[in-house]
């Protein structure tokens, strides 16, 4: 451990393990945008990879060399990206995409360590930016890498997904009939409908969530009552039974009352399934509510209900957007009881329309539009309320 405490032995492993994390990123994410066969080569990434972190110790001059010597060995095919058949525009950037994800976070990782050895603060400190950026790279690639696919595929036609399946490149010459199988899904599938169905079900859900869990959030977090306790601590028990083991109970009961086949019985029992982790949620941000602004409104005359109104929802708005955001995400993707429950293709929610696209009958980038409509959609809502659900609307509530 003690040899590993030099900052050229410390630059010199960390740089191997980058630069083979980025000949490996590099390499599918080129790949992916132009269909070429670009691979990773193992042993010049680690030996480009020790010689470029133990230049990036040497200051600017070092960086710049360290730089420019991995462009100039890639497209001499030295590099830690090797290409097969590609265009020189592609072969280029690609290498130079490389070499500059390979010296920008070296130069990030071993931002301040001195050449000679290295105190264990000094030590630690760029291990841990190594592992940071790491994560961010990996994990990043584990969500981009499926959304890109079904985007990409999407975006095929029948002919280009049966010639190769594996290309997941754009051709832009197609121009916008590149969108064919959206234009198909709205007009032929309907899933204009199916998208309605599946919004009005989701806030339907929402405000009956918030309906039941706000006051029972309130009540187990600030009154006194026998049983609070219990019922607290108690609220998530019905997520130990598995939904499929409810499926047949709820299956036949709903037969018998009639509500099976019918967008009622969903908004009746997506909340069933949302209220719990709902008033989990919120009777944890309530107990951290300063207790002595609900008192001052009390003492002014406030009944408890305006209290509730005008006081605790206003300080819990962060709460409510997160829970409401979690509960439309949970009614939007529910797919187990919307599959059991509905048959007719007019009542269909978005994912029940989903799974009808899954047959061989179907063309494959049909299933994929319709899994890019899913998704999209949730995730501008998450990234339009991220915002807002972090912001601290309780700071400076309570003065003195």
């Amino acid at each position: 451990m003690s040899a590993l405490r030099h900052g050229y032995v410390t630059a010199a492993l960390l740089g191997m393990f980058w630069t083979v994390t980025v000949a490996v990123t590099v390499a599918v994410a080129m790949s992916f945008l132009t269909g070429a066969p670009f691979r990773p080569s193992l042993l010049l990434s680690i030996t480009t990879g020790a010689l470029a972190g133990v230049g990036c110790l040497r200051g600017r001059a070092g960086i710049a060399v360290a730089a420019v010597g991995l462009l100039a060995i890639g497209l001499l095919g030295l590099g830690p990206v090797q290409t097969g058949e590609v265009g020189l525009f592609s072969d280029a950037a690609g290498q130079a995409l490389a070499a500059a994800a390979a010296v920008l976070g070296l130069q990030s990782f071993l931002r301040g360590l001195p050449f000679g050895r290295l105190t264990r603060h000094e030590f630690e400190e760029a291990i841990i930016r190594f592992l940071t950026g790491f994560g961010y790279v990996f994990f990043t690639a584990i969500v981009a890498i499926p959304f890109y696919v079904m985007v990409m595929t999407s975006l095929k036609n029948q002919q280009q997904l049966v010639q190769n399946p594996l290309d997941f490149s754009i051709d832009l010459s197609r121009g916008w009939n590149l969108f064919d199988s959206y234009v198909e899904l709205m007009t032929v599938f309907n899933f204009g409908s199916y998208l309605w169905t599946s919004f009005y079900v989701a806030v339907l859900t929402v405000i009956l969530t918030l309906a039941f869990s706000i006051p029972g959030a309130y009540a187990v977090a600030r009154m006194r009552f026998r049983g609070a306790a219990v019922f607290s601590r108690s609220i998530l028990l019905i997520y130990m039974v598995p939904m499929i083991v409810l499926a047949l109970p709820i299956y036949i009961g709903y037969s018998m009352v009639g509500l099976r086949n019918s967008v009622i019985g969903i908004v009746l029992i997506y909340p069933v399934t949302t209220i719990p982790v709902a008033l989990y949620m919120l009777q944890g941000y309530f107990r951290g509510l300063p207790a002595e602004v609900e008192e001052a409104g009390l003492m002014d005359g406030l009944s408890r209900l305006a209290v509730i109104w005008k006081i605790t929802l206003p300080l819990s708005l962060p709460a409510l957007a997160s829970v409401s955001l979690y509960v439309f995400m949970i009614a939007w993707n529910e797919f187990l009881l919307a599959f059991m429950l509905l048959d007719d293709p007019s009542k269909f929610t978005l994912t029940r329309g989903i799974a009808s696209l899954d047959s061989s009958e179907i063309p494959r980038q049909h299933l994929m539009a319709g899994s890019v409509i899913a998704t999209v959609p949730i995730m501008a809502i998450f990234l339009g309320l991220e915002r807002f659900m972090t912001r601290g609307l309780t700071a400076g509530s309570v003065k003195g």
